[in-house]
């Protein structure tokens, strides 16, 4: 138990400016050890009473330096309050080191985002794909180039991390990055991330992001049409190369499958579900929520073509699939011998599954909900496009079903009544 505690206002008239004033300082005396903290304020000594620890006068500049006075003496009394409640020995050191803030071992944010990129490596292929890793440390490059461009430095303490520092961020993204809005905000929300560890493990008491609201816009995605999707199904291609793209691609189409979850689909993913047909069984690699799609007869025909494929026979894999970017560098090559005017990647046939080949066509949305492995509906909805031949066929549905009201003798008595 400690017997003493004092505190004492003193002035440092041997560092005397050579504009007259002294510097401020706080002597904490505890059990007779003192320990002197800087005020970081100068004063004149002849304003300053000792007895009551405060500036004599009226002036606004007077009232303004015993109210930061009160403020600091406030501090110190928390500090060591503080230091109690800690059920440490309690010194002048301990309470000085409380109010300076070098008690709190610093907390840089480059290192807690390697960190976390580190574990995050370590976890692929089981729990993170390969690209979500690399976007990662994508971020962490923004993050580092952001920081020195801003404030000069090569990292931050998280507490100097604020809201302005949030904002500033994405706007950096922007212009000196030259990332488009969506973009951007993704990045942001990666960094949100490491934040959010700094404060679940209470390295930080407040959230910069607590009054940040930019929201990624939705984007208009590029789908095949009905007849597009023909075309590249019936075109005959001289070249291996793109036959066996094309014939991937379209099974993406009417699958609905990834493409990382086609690079992964193995012969043991594949068997006959409830209705006595072949379905593919697979847990989907990005959010590993069950995907189970019963197989349609165009891509059942892939499949088949490829069963004897070499590679397939090695690998144990349903079909030999390329990299993505080879892919994506070949469909826009596709696209163009069978003259379709669209910025083709292997996610458009996501979006073909969802929008042409399904919702088009009177499937569900919660079929199709499921079929794609989504976890809520609105996950869905991104994908989903309500098509004018749709909207088209189903009013006229409506007008048949009005028509017929007008010729009944219900309708008529009805519509009479209702005019």
């Amino acid at each position: 138990m400690n017997k003493t505690f004092s505190l004492l206002f003193l002035l440092k008239k041997n560092k005397q400016k050579a504009n007259g004033t002294v510097p401020l300082y706080a002597r904490i005396t505890i059990d007779g050890v003192p320990k002197e903290i800087s005020c970081k304020r100068s004063i004149d000594p002849d304003l300053w009473d000792n007895k009551l620890q405060r500036l004599s006068g009226r002036t606004q500049e007077v009232k303004s330096m015993n109210s930061y006075l009160k403020t600091f003496e406030q501090e110190i009394f928390d500090a060591h309050h503080m230091a109690m409640k800690d059920k440490k020995p309690v010194t002048a050191a301990v309470v000085k080191s409380k109010v300076t803030g070098t008690d709190r071992a610093k907390h840089m944010i480059i290192p807690i985002f390697k960190e976390h990129n580190r574990k995050m490596w370590a976890l692929v292929p089981g729990e993170f794909a390969k690209g979500t890793a690399e976007r990662y440390d994508t971020s962490l490059m923004h993050t580092e180039k952001y920081i020195l461009w801003k404030y000069k430095k090569t990292d931050m303490d998280i507490e100097d991390i604020d809201y302005e520092f949030v904002t500033d961020y994405e706007f950096y993204l922007k212009t000196e990055r030259d990332c488009c809005h969506n973009t951007a905000v993704k990045y942001v929300k990666n960094f949100q991330k490491i934040i959010n560890i700094c404060l679940k493990n209470e390295w930080i008491a407040r959230d910069p992001f607590l009054k940040y609201e930019a929201k990624v816009r939705e984007v208009e995605r590029d789908y095949l049409t009905l007849i597009e999707l023909r075309t590249i199904y019936q075109k005959k291609f001289v070249s291996e190369r793109l036959r066996l793209v094309r014939d991937i691609f379209v099974f993406s189409c009417y699958t609905g499958l990834a493409y990382i979850d086609v690079k992964q689909l193995a012969p043991e993913n594949i068997s006959l579900g409830i209705d006595g047909i072949k379905w593919i069984f697979k847990n989907r690699q990005k959010t590993d929520g069950p995907s189970n799609i019963p197989i349609l007869p165009i891509a059942n025909e892939i499949i088949d073509r490829y069963t004897e494929n070499p590679k397939c026979l090695n690998e144990n894999r349903v079909l030999p699939i390329l990299s993505n970017q080879k892919m994506n560098s070949y469909l826009k090559e596709i696209a163009d011998v069978c003259g379709v005017n669209k910025d083709l990647t292997f996610h458009a046939a996501r979006h073909t599954f969802a929008t042409t080949v399904t919702l088009s066509n009177g499937v569900p949305i919660e079929s199709v909900s499921k079929m794609l492995g989504h976890k809520n509906l609105k996950s869905t909805q991104i994908y989903a496009r309500v098509l004018d031949l749709k909207v088209s066929a189903d009013m006229q549905i409506l007008r048949n079903k009005l028509q017929e009201i007008m010729n009944s003798d219900d309708g008529k008595v009805l519509l009479s009544y209702t005019a």
